[in-house]
């Protein structure tokens, strides 16, 4: 047995570890400050202090500012994506929706900066885009496709025009929501008004589809 060839792997699995430590304080600090000073606010320089890990750790995980705030974005995707989804009980699709609804609160509510950030960077604008931005517009596009097809579901008789129309107003009403979140703090019952946004929005999504069907 090669003894050298045997630490050097275990100290390849201690460093690994070690590393993904590293870089998950990275980027708790990266979210922490981008989502109270934007994305011009926050600075590697910033990064390092609060985190207490020096620049080169950073630079090691990180390419640059830009990289870092994308892969803030992308580390909360996940949980926000499998939250548009609609269960796969169909009794009620009203209820159902709702539900789905109410995921969706619940996964903002337990990653707020990542909308926070997102939306930052969707509304500023710059003759060279941050790649923050981009895989922010990435999500939102992925979970466009969730709503289109959930539309679909619940409302059958529907012209690919109207789905479209429909999820872009669904999409648009919970950014409302998650604004007035941010705004309102506690005063705002963030569960109860997707809650009701989903029943709005299955309310005229039924209406459209008896329209349609005239």
């Amino acid at each position: 047995m090669d003894v050298s060839a045997d630490k050097t792997t275990q100290a390849g699995r201690r460093r690994r570890p070690d590393g993904e430590l590293s870089r998950q304080r990275i980027l708790d600090a990266a979210t922490e400050i981008a989502a109270e000073r934007g994305y011009e606010g926050t600075s590697i320089g910033a990064v390092s202090a609060k985190c207490g890990l020096p620049a080169s750790s950073i630079y090691w995980h990180f390419k640059d500012k830009d990289d870092l705030i994308a892969a803030v974005i992308e580390r909360s995707f996940g949980s926000w994506l499998a939250a548009w989804e609609l269960p796969t009980d169909l009794t009620n699709p009203e209820e159902a929706f709702a539900e789905m609804a109410a995921r969706i609160a619940k996964a903002f509510l337990d990653s707020p900066d990542f909308i926070r950030i997102g939306l930052m960077l969707a509304l500023e604008r710059r003759p060279l885009e941050p790649r923050g931005r981009e895989m922010f517009v990435q999500v939102r596009d992925r979970v466009n496709q969730r709503l289109l097809g959930a539309v679909r579901q619940l409302a059958p008789g529907l012209t690919e025009a109207d789905v479209h129309q429909l999820a872009t107003y669904a999409i648009a009403g919970a950014d409302g929501l998650m604004v007035a979140k941010e705004i309102g703090g506690d005063a705002v019952d963030l569960v109860a008004m997707f809650e009701l946004h989903a029943r709005a929005v299955y309310g005229l999504a039924q209406r459209m589809n008896a329209q349609d069907g005239t």
